[in-house]
């Protein structure tokens, strides 16, 4: 069993700086690919960033490229986003999200753990 909690959201103009953080229960985290789901109104949830178990594999999706920065620390159990010129289009609720694997599969294989969410909303 993990447990994610997220903090870190809220509300910021366009072209500024979030830092969403996701603390994991357990012993056993560097087993885990962690990533962050985000959800717009109305929009299919999407994978925004994914990291891999040992921290040398990432993923990050074409609209966040360049922006968004993925990390894990495995001595303190967490695992962090940076959101650099945000826009907009960013606001959703995120979601951090456990995998037991090596990377993080599509949620339909396999049981993730996923955190309650926290808004990041982005005014223009």
């Amino acid at each position: 069993q993990v447990q994610l909690v997220e903090s870190g959201g809220g509300t910021v103009q366009a072209g500024g700086s979030l830092r969403l953080s996701c603390a994991a229960s357990g012993r056993t985290f560097n087993s885990y690919a962690m990533g962050w789901f985000r959800q717009a109104p109305g929009k299919e949830r999407e994978l925004a960033a994914a990291i891999g178990w040992n921290g040398n594999s990432t993923y990050y999706a074409d609209s966040v490229k360049g922006r968004f920065t993925i990390s894990r620390d495995n001595a303190k159990n967490t695992v962090a986003l940076q959101m650099n010129s945000l826009k907009p289009e960013d606001t959703a609720v995120y979601y951090c999200v456990a995998d037991r694997a090596a990377i993080l599969r599509d949620p339909s294989i396999g049981h993730h753990y996923w955190g309650q969410g926290t808004q990041v909303t982005v005014s223009s």
